[in-house]
């Protein structure tokens, strides 16, 4: 009895963001250690900067529950369920069980590698092993090096980079067995933490756009491969249009891997259902672009809460509550804007072209700081990613790496035209303004007032004015920027 003893002891399986069983590297050693597995997941309670908004809650709580059964129905075992400090209690239940093992896949944000690196070192000094195991990028941060060794801050050559190493692995399906530590364990009821909205319930967009678990987020590309992938290229820049993939909240709460996604292309062009060209290596590149936000966080651990341009941290904000929350609600008075803004409260998404239009707005002809817009699309967001969400937001405002000048400033008249030309994003989320003709959906404050009262609108009351003209906050904002330079001029003299 005592020789079996130490092959009786526990594995730990820490799930995260990470919430599949397919390509799961974590898992596979779960299983092929041929330990006694116990799943847990841990509800962080510790977090004190950029905890779950209510958008990602609501996902969190849907997805744990498509896991859980999943674990059930295949393994027979319980996705056991804990609050509290995620370090305190892994240690607790690694004591509790006289754990052998804890695995986990990696996160890259600064807190939870700050937490995992000093976890890892408590366990091991206890002798318990750990492992940790990347499921969730292409490639490490500290994979993907400059010529000098050092790390990149443009695009273009990081990713050039990251194709000239090995292509991906080929992503393993689930173990077909593991066993189930049958010891009973006190675990917490996910109804029990709250994390569906309440009084009132604002939900119903979500419940109506997503599915979430690890069977929606193989749909959802399934859907996409045969229906958008082919014209991606083209189609992905238009808002009325179902040309893009919505994967993002899976890919962030893990339901589904980049290497999946990645040899999921290949294979639709290995096997001539695409050809090989713009709508692949474009969509391949969009994964990059994700790949290239996680190397800035992980380089850069400031870029939530800095702007990773020195210099703009000086930059004069305007920073009127009024203007936010205008934005925050979609009444600025531009359709495309607001359209934009009343999707992602409907649904917790906004299309990508109409991110980088409300982003802009927001930062440039309202001049409120970016921090704000990020903190809202945190709150919001179904597919709220810390590295995507601060090297996005830096982007278009001007002050991260590789971002577009301060000085491109989107024209939120002439984004609409271009990108939604019949009107037909705008008339579905800004209703109050869909009889106006396509001349002036996109610029309702210039029709004449006869074709106002054809239309049933009444500017200032249907709908409002904009809440600032597109000429005048452009010049402020260029004068603000400018203003900015010629201090980091004097400042340059001065020294």
């Amino acid at each position: 009895m005592a020789a079996s003893l130490p092959a009786s002891r526990p594995l730990i399986l820490w799930f995260r963001q990470d919430l599949r069983l397919n390509d799961n590297p974590a898992l596979s050693a779960a299983a092929a250690s041929g330990r006694p597995v116990i799943a847990l997941y841990v509800l962080d309670t510790a977090m004190r900067d950029w905890a779950m908004g209510g958008a990602s809650r609501w996902w969190l709580h849907h997805s744990l529950d498509q896991l859980g059964a999943a674990l059930r129905q295949r393994y027979g075992i319980a996705l056991l369920l804990r609050r509290g400090d995620p370090e305190a209690v892994v240690t607790a239940l690694a004591q509790e069980t006289d754990a052998r093992a804890v695995h986990w896949n990696r996160c890259y944000e600064p807190a939870a590698v700050a937490r995992d690196t000093r976890l890892k070192a408590a366990l091991q000094e206890s002798g318990i092993e750990t492992g940790s195991h990347n499921a969730a990028l292409l490639f490490e941060p500290w994979q993907v090096k400059t010529q000098a060794g050092g790390w990149f801050k443009v695009f273009s050559p990081f990713w050039r980079a990251c194709r000239a190493l090995p292509e991906p692995a080929t992503p393993p399906r689930a173990p077909q067995t593991l066993t189930p530590w049958l010891r009973p364990l006190a675990s917490d009821a996910l109804t029990d933490w709250g994390l569906l909205p309440h009084r009132p319930d604002w939900a119903g967009g979500l419940r109506e756009a997503w599915t979430p678990g690890e069977a929606g987020a193989a749909a959802r590309l399934q859907d996409f491969l045969d229906e958008a992938l082919t014209s991606y290229a083209q189609g992905r820049d238009r808002p009325d249009r179902a040309a893009t993939s919505k994967l993002s909240p899976h890919l962030h709460f893990g339901e589904i891997s980049p290497r999946q996604i990645w040899h999921a292309i290949r294979m639709k062009v290995d096997t001539g259902g695409l050809t090989v060209g713009s709508n692949a290596e474009k969509f391949l590149a969009e994964l990059g672009w994700r790949e290239f936000s996680y190397h800035l966080l992980y380089h850069f651990p400031a870029l939530p809460q800095r702007s990773f341009r020195d210099d703009f941290e000086a930059f004069p904000w305007d920073n009127r509550p009024r203007l936010l929350q205008a934005w925050q609600q979609g009444r600025t008075g531009y359709p495309i804007v607001d359209a934009g803004m009343r999707e992602l409260w409907h649904t917790g998404w906004m299309h990508n072209r109409v991110r980088m239009i409300v982003a802009s707005f927001l930062v440039k002809h309202l001049r409120q700081d970016w921090r704000q817009g990020a903190a809202w699309f945190w709150d919001t967001l179904v597919d709220a990613d810390l590295a995507n969400n601060a090297a996005s937001w830096q982007w278009v405002a001007g002050s991260g790496a590789d971002a577009a000048p301060y000085f491109r400033i989107f024209n939120p008249i002439l984004q609409g035209e271009k990108f939604d030309s019949r009107g037909d994003y705008v008339r579905r989320w800004v209703p109050e303004i869909a009889a106006l003709p396509d001349k002036y959906i996109h610029k309702p404050w210039l029709a004449p007032d006869k074709v106002l009262a054809e239309s049933g609108l009444r500017l200032g009351r249907d709908y409002p004015a904009p809440l600032v003209d597109h000429d005048g906050a452009r010049k402020a904002a260029l004068a603000a920027f400018a203003s900015l330079r010629d201090d980091a001029r004097e400042a340059a003299g001065a020294g």
